[in-house]
């Protein structure tokens, strides 16, 4: 009843927020000695000016770096981690959040008291979005899905999201940082819609705002993953798990604290981030099947796996592909059966040569072994103390010896 009563109060304040920084080219401009309707022109041109207006303190949660953070996705696997990065150093940190309070709760102790702002929005709702970015100066979009839904198909989510996030960013005329996260093997030619629609994302997003970075990480690994936790569930749920295309594809994964860390880095620099794509990937390469075989390791199970060929997985997943425009109801999304994902699986998902990474950015990343991975323990049957930890394992011959 408390919320009914306060909900118009919500509202109203919303929609009178983007009128108090209408001028917020204008500010921006002050500080650089330029004509506030100039900086309006120039829009995203103010990112690579390394602006940190107000900071103060040694650099602890409790300083302020002089950054309002807007990010999108913040509820999510990876957007955890980077509001935590950003709070950590004192930047005030806005989640936009479409459904109850509970799917930001969990954000609130990562900043000092009213460091982090959750604000209610919907992606279909241009008001809803100015207000979620309007006393921002900086961005971050990590909205992405691994599979579509009855609601919001890949076009939605990767393009045209995107696309209306950076043209509402253009408009602000404030913005002095836009990083937006697309994937890597983003491509127009690719098989996989989701990466199609991450090309056509990306496309988009440099076309309105040709300084923003973009980051195309590999399959994360960390604490919430649907990489290596994944394969532990079906291990523990399954006599033998499928290995699809034999587990021949090449993927190289990175720790989802470096991917975060990394985009802290390009928002905290002196604009030589700017305008360029990174893509991100771990300094191991596996084959899945050594990645399988390196959760059988480190949760002590034998091995049991069956290999299936890419023709019959994609005849497995046809099932749900015609359900999900037809069904009423939510239709089960287990990633490793749509036919999406399964395209995916088909091109290696390795870091190309020459490109701009982790050692642009001064960062070095870690390796998908030993403490990284030591939340797979749960897993072990008799507790997390059963059997030995991955660097102890004797055998030198094991697919996971690295």
């Amino acid at each position: 009843m408390l919320a009914r009563r306060l909900w118009p109060l919500r509202a109203r304040a919303l929609a009178e927020w983007p009128a108090v920084v209408t001028n917020a080219g204008d500010a921006v401009a002050s500080q650089q000695g330029l004509p506030g309707s100039v900086a309006g022109q120039r829009g995203m041109a103010v990112m690579a000016s390394g602006l940190h207006p107000a900071v103060k303190g040694a650099g602890g949660r409790s300083s302020v770096s002089g950054l309002t953070v807007t990010v999108f996705g913040a509820t999510g696997f990876l957007g955890r981690y980077v509001v935590q990065q950003l709070a950590r150093v004192g930047s005030q940190v806005v989640v936009p959040y479409r459904g109850i309070d509970d799917e930001y709760r969990h954000l609130k102790p990562m900043g000092d008291l009213g460091q982090i702002v959750p604000i209610h929005y919907d992606i279909r709702n241009d008001a809803l979005l100015a207000a979620a970015l309007a006393r921002s100066n900086v961005v971050i979009n990590l909205l992405g899905r691994d599979h579509e839904t009855r609601n919001f198909r890949f076009q939605d989510i990767n393009v045209d999201f995107p696309t209306r996030l950076a043209q509402a960013c253009a408009a602000h005329g404030g913005i002095q940082r836009f990083v937006h996260l697309s994937c890597l093997n983003a491509s127009p030619e690719s098989p996989s819609a989701q990466l199609r629609t991450k090309a056509a994302g990306e496309a988009a997003v440099r076309a309105i705002l040709p300084e923003a970075v973009i980051m195309r990480p590999a399959p994360m690994f960390g604490t919430e993953d649907r990489l290596l936790k994944h394969i532990a569930s079906l291990v523990k749920k399954m006599p033998a798990v499928p290995l699809i295309g034999g587990g021949a594809t090449k993927v190289q994964p990175v720790s989802v604290l470096d991917v975060a860390a990394a985009v802290l880095t390009a928002v905290r620099d002196d604009g030589a981030a700017a305008g360029q794509t990174f893509t991100l990937g771990g300094p191991d390469v596996f084959t899945y099947k050594q990645v399988f075989q390196l959760v059988f390791d480190t949760i002590r199970e034998a091995p049991s796996t069956v290999d299936l060929p890419f023709p019959l997985a994609k005849l497995l997943a046809l099932p749900r592909e015609w359900l999900l425009p037809r069904l009423p109801t939510p239709v089960p999304s287990p990633p490793m059966f749509t036919a999406d994902y399964i395209h995916r699986l088909e091109q290696d998902q390795v870091v190309p040569p020459n490109c701009p990474s982790f050692p642009e950015l001064g960062l070095t990343p870690r390796r998908m072994a030993g403490i990284n991975i030591e939340y797979l323990f749960s897993y072990r049957a008799g507790g997390p103390d059963k059997g030995t930890t991955l660097g102890e394992a004797t055998d030198p011959t094991t697919a996971s010896g690295i």
